[in-house]
């Protein structure tokens, strides 16, 4: 006899208006000839969904009451709904712009979070104090590890208290290139956002010398300066690549004791800039991962924080959720100017905006780009937008923001990052395992089997949600909470195990000549 009481269902029904459920488990017709009421009809592996009606071929397939898709063929109750039998299709969504825009109800200044930070010049807070050697050029990459990796040998970064590390920040462009172009905006506004950043202490920016992304030009397109804290030189003019090394050396050590001296005070929450990723998602992403980090995020934007939400093109047919929430028609105009764009870059590159999602996101359950999209979007929870960003644009607005970025994870974290994001909510249900240096990355796996899998790099199980021992609201407040823990100096999985030194990714766009 089955205990009504303690009785949880091995399927997830989302909303009332859903003709899919999503196994909670996976199901063998066999061992479960009847769910409640439902008969199972072949098996249905764990996060994939299963029909609760008869869907006839053309007719939408829905999830969260959203359309996910269209049956390619006929499918009966209790059939598994997968990529065999779901495509995209095209519909009119009704944009609604700023229906559900609502101020948020801010907490009382003297009840709002704190966190130990690094209190900077400009206003800003750091998270974490790193001295950076940054790369201009991808000829200068090589030069620009071995002075981080002279930093890395025992002993030597212990000799100055203060300091988390000496991180190079290298990349594949920098020249070859029209400065006239987006790319050139987009590589430009990232080195100096990472210049500027937050969480960094001090700079030295290696050139080789001859490359299209003169550093001086650089530094003058965006307001930069040298400083005692922000260092540059060049291989040629220094004198090869050995004279480089040691040079950039000597120059660090001279920053070290300076960057070291800053201190972490008490800081308001306000000062905490959360970027939102999501990678190697999968069925419950956006059950439980997503919409708890949602939860946090609008708790965090209550708090008078920032909340960074991003991957253009894995927001795509869900953007009407977002106009709707659009604190004037300006923001969504923009929004959708931003998938206009998308829409014909993807075109003139062969591609289509429905490619995603990617193999491990079938596996694990996702079928179409729509119904990854309305699951990432619920990270961003429900607060109102409050502006649109391009590509490693500073974030000055507070609260919920967008900013237009690719889907793969390193090149959207970078950018958020070059925006001015102190700390990173990374959701996975594959097991994603970045780091991003110089923001430390939490982890949040949406099911508790991969947390168990790969508990070394996850930072919190949110497959809780699954199976029904916790609600989205306490996993919110958990989640919340470890990020202020975080930012306050808690390692992450990632920074406990030295990961986050390959993660600087700026996003390539245009001709490389």
């Amino acid at each position: 006899m089955v205990d009504t009481h303690n009785y949880i269902s091995p399927l997830i029904r989302l909303n009332p208006a859903d003709n899919v459920a999503v196994a909670r488990e996976q199901i063998e017709p066999a061992a479960m000839p009847d769910i409640d009421g439902l008969r199972p009809l072949e098996r249905i592996p764990r996060g994939h969904k299963i029909a609760t009606a008869v869907i006839a071929r053309g007719q939408a397939v829905t999830k969260y009451g959203q359309t996910i898709g269209f049956a390619s063929d006929d499918i009966a109750v209790g059939a598994h709904v997968h990529s065999h039998n779901l495509a995209v299709g095209e519909f009119t969504r009704d944009y609604a712009i700023g229906a559900d825009a609502v101020v948020p109800d801010m907490v009382d200044e003297d009840k709002r979070a704190t966190f130990m930070g690094y209190a900077r010049p400009d206003g800003r807070v750091g998270t974490r104090n790193y001295i950076a050697i940054i790369s201009s050029v991808n000829c200068s990459a090589t030069v620009s590890k071995a002075v981080a990796q002279h930093f890395s040998l025992p002993g030597v970064v212990e000799r100055y208290p203060g300091v988390d590390g000496v991180i190079a920040l290298t990349h594949g462009g920098g020249c070859a290139f029209n400065t006239k172009t987006e790319g050139y905006d987009y590589l430009a506004r990232t080195i100096s956002g990472y210049a500027a950043h937050p969480n960094v202490g001090g700079v030295l920016m290696i050139g080789l010398g001859c490359e299209t992304n003169q550093i001086p030009a650089l530094l003058r397109r965006e307001g930069l300066g040298e400083t005692d804290r922000l260092r540059t030189m060049t291989i040629q003019a220094v004198g090869g690549t050995r004279r480089t090394i040691e040079a950039g050396i000597r120059a660090v050590e001279e920053m070290m004791p300076i960057v070291g001296a800053i201190e972490r005070t008490p800081q308001p929450a306000s000062g905490l800039s959360l970027a939102l990723e999501c990678g190697g998602s999968d069925g419950y992403s956006g059950i439980s991962a997503n919409p708890g980090l949602g939860f946090a995020a609008d708790l965090l934007v209550r708090h008078g924080g920032t909340v960074i939400l991003a991957e253009t093109p894995e927001i795509y047919g869900a953007e009407h959720l977002l106009t709707r929430r659009a604190a004037s028609p300006a923001v969504a105009e923009k929004l959708l100017e931003r998938i206009e764009w998308w829409r014909d870059y993807t075109a003139r590159n062969g591609a289509e905006m429905d490619n995603n999602p990617s193999h491990g996101n079938k596996q694990g359950g996702l079928t179409t780009i729509l119904e990854k999209s309305l699951g990432a979007v619920a990270k961003g929870g429900m607060s109102r937008l409050n502006a649109v960003y391009e590509y490693a644009e500073r974030v000055s607005e507070k609260g919920l923001v967008f900013m237009d970025t690719p889907g793969y994870d390193p090149v959207a974290v970078t950018g958020q990052v070059a925006g001015g994001a102190n700390l990173i909510a990374f959701t996975t249900g594959r097991g994603s395992v970045s780091g991003f240096k110089p923001s430390p990355s939490l982890k949040l796996a949406s099911n508790s089997e991969m947390y168990r899998h790969m508990v070394e790099d996850m930072d919190i199980d949110c497959g809780t949600v699954v199976s029904g021992t916790e609600t989205i609201e306490v996993l919110g407040h958990r989640i919340f909470d470890l990020m202020i823990a975080t930012a306050s100096g808690k390692p992450t999985c990632s920074e406990e195990l030295g990961y986050g030194d390959n993660e600087f990714v700026p996003w390539q766009v245009g001709a490389v000549m």
